[in-house]
């Protein structure tokens, strides 16, 4: 059954909005008209609402902040916040009854966000302490699929993603630890943006896993979650697992840029209206300029296996240990079974746990080094509410095939509406790539999102033609850098440009005039090059690091290694390694080789005969 939303439906977009303010339109009125809509809807979308007048108060103070010349990129613009997250007026539930408290002040990312101007309007309903993927597990009742109410909504964050793609609020905070944010905007034809870890603080976030939990953003728009993004991303001093970084630094991807796509084992596990969608996204990207590159999914499987198999679990009951060994029975009897489960795992697990993670993200990063982005389906299939009550841990792990890894692996991600099913459902696909990638990935996301000329707002008709894009600006922050061994893809330091968010431009060589030397007893082993007039034309990659992690990657480099300047086989001069002249008297000269691959292939011995 199509649902009918409630929508301001002359206001498309959050620009839109900025822009009608500006001409006299009356916020107040709006705000008045989205607490009408919010208090209508009521549960289980929404669990509680801003009493009108403390929203007014919110208005008029940024109203007064306007008229004074403060800049409020966000000014009168109303959102939704997950119930997890603190709003001071409202209590937070995490949608557990026995749970409630009534914050003293609201969590930093809102704070962030009132201070540029938008409006909380209410708490919104989510699987009960963000522990699902479905949106059934919760004492407030289960949000139902904007588009058809016999299916889930996608969890946890299931009711801001109902109540933006119903066009009550034009964006809305959800969390995303294992796709929280990304299941529902797959679900519910909208965007959802899971930004890099600790990019946006979780002060103020009932954990779900501390050490891996985001604030996500739901929205309609690319745009319009982009312009969330900017208002509340800040460093939190407050909050240990904040992290400073520039999300903007790589900026878009040159006109051809290449993506990961999953192998056909992995694809053969999705609904066929996934694969359909999947594939004409592929075709997509493919005419925007992107090449499609197959790689192998297993070890991404893997380590989206650690986030429930794995001792990670015992994270959801660190975070509520008092409460679940007090009130058990006010837990969601899945939840419950779930958190409990983290009792099986020791502190040696943990460990090993850790031990597996590094080898897989060492794995993992040398397939990412293969391209810019990876491209997924958001979920292989979308259940009805009864078949996952039938099944609710088989049915909501299948869920998290494409989610559970990324954080894991300290990725950022967005997803994006990629058509219909026969049956009318939404379908979408997600763009992966390393941290700190968000304005990459949502500058293709959007223009993979306007591929399909007959794309609507959520569960509307407002078309996404009318709204604002995001600009396609090329990355001015970034250095090229041109590495020579052990910094090369598939090489055991390659992760250190990985981790920084560096990306892969182009394999190439040296000009004339380069030598190759092994490096003597360096661990792991290392070549230097040096321009000393050999004859010598050197296999090198080229990497755009992101200028605000260049600084860190030069500290890194360990003597007689360092950074100069290189010239390339076309003339063209970049930063690369380069070795001091002392090191190099007794080093082997490898330039014969014509570079560090080579030499390595050559260097191995020589398989031993089995013999009878």
């Amino acid at each position: 059954m199509l649902t009918t939303p409630h929508s301001l439906c002359d206001l498309p977009d959050i620009a839109a909005r900025l822009a009608a303010y500006r001409s006299g339109r009356s916020a107040a009125s709006d705000l008045d008209a989205t607490l009408d809509a919010v208090e209508a809807e009521g549960q289980p979308v929404w669990i509680s609402v801003m009493p009108r007048a403390q929203a007014h108060a919110l208005l008029a103070d940024a109203q007064a902040r306007l008229d004074a010349g403060q800049d409020l990129p966000l000014f009168g613009i109303p959102f939704g916040v997950k119930d997890n997250i603190d709003v001071k007026g409202l209590e937070t539930t995490a949608a557990c009854n026995q749970f409630a408290y009534h914050p003293e002040e609201s969590a930093f990312v809102v704070r962030r966000l009132i201070a540029a101007g938008a409006i909380p309007v209410g708490k919104t309903n989510l699987d009960q302490f963000a522990t699902g993927l479905n949106g059934t597990r919760s004492p407030y009742g289960m949000p139902a699929c904007a588009f058809n109410d016999a299916y889930v909504s996608g969890g946890s964050s299931s009711g801001s993603a109902i109540a933006v793609a119903k066009g009550q609020v034009p964006f809305a905070l959800g969390t995303d630890t294992a796709g929280s944010g990304r299941i529902p905007a797959g679900f519910n034809n909208i965007v959802g943006i899971k930004p890099s870890r600790g990019l946006l603080s979780t002060q103020g976030v009932v954990p779900a896993c501390r050490s891996l939990d985001c604030v996500s953003i739901l929205s309609n728009t690319m745009a319009d979650g982009l312009a969330v993004l900017g208002a509340a991303a800040a460093y939190d001093p407050e909050d240990p697992y904040s992290r400073e970084g520039d999300w903007a630094a790589l900026g878009a991807p040159p006109s051809s840029f290449t993506f990961g796509i999953i192998d056909g084992r992995t694809l053969d596990r999705c609904a066929p209206a996934v694969v359909q969608s999947y594939r004409k996204a592929i075709e997509a990207l493919e005419q925007l300029g992107g090449t499609a590159v197959s790689c192998d999914y297993a070890p991404f499987e893997m380590t989206a296996e650690l986030l429930y198999a794995g001792p990670w679990i015992a994270e959801r009951l660190a975070a509520i240990r008092n409460f679940a060994a007090t009130q058990p029975e006010a837990i969601h009897p899945v939840v419950r079974d779930i958190i409990r489960s983290a009792h099986q795992f020791a502190a040696v697990d943990a460990f090993e746990g850790q031990y597996r993670l590094a080898a897989l993200a060492r794995s993992t990063a040398e397939i990412l080094g293969q391209f810019d982005l990876m491209l997924v389906p958001t979920a292989p299939e979308h259940p009805t509410i009864q078949e996952m009550l039938a099944d609710p841990i088989g049915a909501n792990s299948r869920l998290g095939l494409f989610t559970n890894f990324v954080n894991l692996l300290d990725m950022a991600a967005v997803a994006v509406p990629a058509g219909r099913s026969e049956h009318g459902l939404p379908l979408g696909v997600t763009l992966i790539a390393p941290r700190l990638s968000e304005s990459m990935l949502a500058n293709i996301g959007d223009r993979l999102h306007r591929t399909d000329a007959g794309a609507a707002l959520g569960a509307g008709t407002i078309p996404l033609s009318a709204t604002t894009r995001v600009p396609n600006i090329e990355s001015t922050n970034t250095v090229r850098l041109a590495v020579v061994g052990a910094h090369l893809r598939g090489q055991p330091l390659n992760h250190q440009l990985t981790e920084r968010g560096a990306r892969f431009i182009a394999q190439t060589r040296t000009a004339s005039g380069y030598s190759l030397y092994a490096l003597p007893n360096s661990a792991p082993p290392k070549p230097g090059l040096a321009r000393d007039e050999g004859q010598g034309m050197i296999e090198i990659e080229l990497w755009d690091v992101p200028l605000n992690t260049f600084g860190s990657f030069v500290a890194s480099i360990p003597a007689p290694l360092g950074i100069g300047s290189i010239a390339l086989e076309d003339g063209t001069l970049v930063k690369g390694f380069i070795c001091e002249q002392y090191a190099l008297e007794q080093a082997p000269d490898i330039t014969h080789f014509g570079g560090w691959r080579n030499f390595l292939a050559a260097s191995k011995p020589a398989a031993t005969p089995i013999t009878a």
